[in-house]
């Protein structure tokens, strides 16, 4: 007697979808945002163009348009200022830093 063996059926093929990550959806504490930028500083202080990333990050964590009327620059200018090719001044980092909420500190190397 012969057994009949079935074929197993042809599975459609799945598709993995990505998501990009953003990191500003986790930070969510004072916490988490000052620990995150204190970790460009202490990683690549060198990094400015990095460590100017960061804070838009954490503004955009924040929420952009806040943190841009508390730092008293328009919102646009934020982006451009944080943003990828950003080249933000020390005054502008100084203005963004108080408005996120955060404190820069020196310390004998």
């Amino acid at each position: 007697m012969v057994k009949a063996v079935s074929k197993p059926k042809a599975s459609a093929k799945s598709r993995t979808s990505t998501v990009a990550y953003d990191v500003a959806e986790q930070l969510r504490t004072p916490e988490e945002m000052a620990a995150y930028l204190d970790a460009w500083l202490e990683e690549a202080p060198e990094d400015a163009a990095g460590i100017a990333r960061a804070l838009g990050d954490i503004a955009r964590a924040k929420g952009m348009t806040q943190v841009a009327r508390d730092a008293g620059l328009s919102r646009e200018s934020l982006y451009k200022a944080l943003g990828e090719n950003g080249n933000p001044s020390f005054a502008t980092i100084l203005k963004v830093a108080r408005a996120i909420g955060v404190k820069f500190h020196a310390e004998a190397a």
